[in-house]
């Protein structure tokens, strides 16, 4: 079969599948089968092969680790803590506690690595308390999932680590790399507050002193470390993502128990049994859509489409535009990890073909999927909000899609100017970032 039959019944059985309401995980997985029937060089034993040598991964164990760590943060309360810090800091902007959503979700991304951990951390408190000082549902609902996209850009990033392992990547230069953008993203979207609140006249907190400063830093000082533990840790060579997972699952361990004594021994199996749950959809799907692309390359698809894109000429901006169109379209059916396994490994030569930095390339690519994280029919992060807000995803698609303008605008950014993406890891990693 040629690169493209190969590509045809891949993809258009993905797609009946996914229409049938089959989870994404199963459908990846049959969508392989009848390649594997029809060519006789393959049999379906690869399929399961291919899956487990995807699991058979040092590196992919920091998923689990690092899902724990942000659920043990949420079950420790510290996102209360993180609260009332942002509440000192920016609750006296016109729109105050909109402000306070926008940072906390800022500060719990360089915790938790994970936006559907920080959406149901951080909407569980804000959503009711937004809604009680008499913000508009819809509204808070929007600004909550749309600020927890930034849990997967702002280090540490499950979407990093696996982008690390499977396009071989560093990933300590992807955490620093995702800094700036992660920040401006959560600067453009207290823009947008700022003018909700002047045209709803929304409410707004009195100046906090520098004393109330003090006391908030004071308590949220210990789960504001563990960023710098982490990313310190890797970009210094002190140890590896997956044991800098670890390390965040003791740390966040110790504050719940030791420090705050705010997790006890009858709530660590649930954390745990949560923690596992979710840790088994992310991994099935590595392995489902890891058995995807090796068909994909072993038919040389991703060659076929390099030569194919490469005839309409053109640099790394206009290739950048197409790699974040690719994914801002995939990420609206699938989840983040298998779109990364799949389009990512087509993509990457292309990137490759035109000079375009790996790490540029991972960030565009980071940014535009983890926007399929808001956006319907799949928008898991969307999704959540709206269960905590008591809203439909209809009612908030209009204020999801005005946070989204500035977002993209973000995403603009990012392919136009690679350099001002890469001057800190190339400052902090001049090593392993050229």
């Amino acid at each position: 079969m040629s690169s493209f039959q190969v590509a045809l019944i891949l993809f258009s059985m993905f797609f009946v599948l996914l229409l049938l309401r089959v989870p994404v995980a199963f459908a990846l997985g049959l969508a392989c089968v009848p390649v594997f029937f029809i060519d006789e060089r393959l049999t379906p034993f690869l399929l399961l092969n291919e899956m487990l040598k995807s699991y058979n991964s040092f590196l992919l164990l920091a998923i689990p680790f690092f899902l724990l760590a942000a659920n043990l943060m949420n079950a420790a309360g510290i996102t209360e803590k993180l609260i009332k810090l942002a509440r000192t800091v920016v609750g006296h902007l016109p729109g105050g506690l909109g402000h306070v959503n926008v940072v906390v979700s800022m500060l719990f991304a360089g915790i938790s690595g994970s936006s559907t951990a920080e959406t149901a951390g951080v909407g569980g408190v804000l959503i009711p308390a937004m809604k009680k000082q008499g913000f508009d549902a819809r509204f808070t609902v929007a600004l909550t999932a749309c600020a927890s996209v930034m849990g997967v850009i702002i280090p540490p990033s499950i979407l990093m680590v696996v982008w690390g392992g499977v396009i071989s990547v560093s990933i300590g230069g992807l955490f620093l790399a995702g800094v700036l953008p992660g920040v401006m993203i959560g600067l453009s979207l207290m823009v947008v507050v700022v003018i909700y609140a002047r045209l709803r006249h929304y409410p707004l907190y009195a100046r906090a002193t520098l004393a109330e400063f003090g006391s908030a830093l004071l308590h949220a000082l210990l789960p504001l470390a563990t960023p710098a533990i982490i990313v310190g840790g890797i970009v210094g060579g002190f140890f590896t993502p997956t044991e800098a997972s670890v390390v965040a699952v003791i740390y966040a361990l110790l504050l719940g128990t030791v420090v705050y004594r705010t997790v006890g021994l009858r709530e660590i199996p649930t954390v745990l049994y949560e923690s596992a749950r979710f840790a088994a959809i992310s991994l099935f799907c590595i392995g489902t859509a890891s058995a995807f692309g090796w068909l994909l390359a072993y038919f040389h698809v991703p060659q076929g489409f390099v030569n194919w894109v490469s005839g309409w000429g053109g640099g790394p901006v206009s290739v950048g535009f197409i790699v974040a169109g690719s994914f801002l379209v995939i990420g609206c059916f699938i989840d983040a990890i298998p779109a990364i396994i799949i389009l990512g490994t087509i993509l990457a030569p292309l990137a490759a073909s035109v000079g375009m930095h790996p790490i540029h390339f991972a960030i565009i690519g980071v940014i535009s999927i983890a926007f399929g994280l808001v956006t319907p029919p799949y928008g898991l992060c969307l999704m959540i909000a709206c269960s905590l807000g008591q809203v439909t995803i209809r009612e908030t698609l209009k204020d999801v899609l005005v946070l989204l303008v500035p977002m993209l605008g973000v995403l603009a950014f990012v392919i136009l100017f690679p350099d001002a993406i890469l001057a800190i890891p190339r400052w902090l990693m001049p090593a392993f970032v050229k």
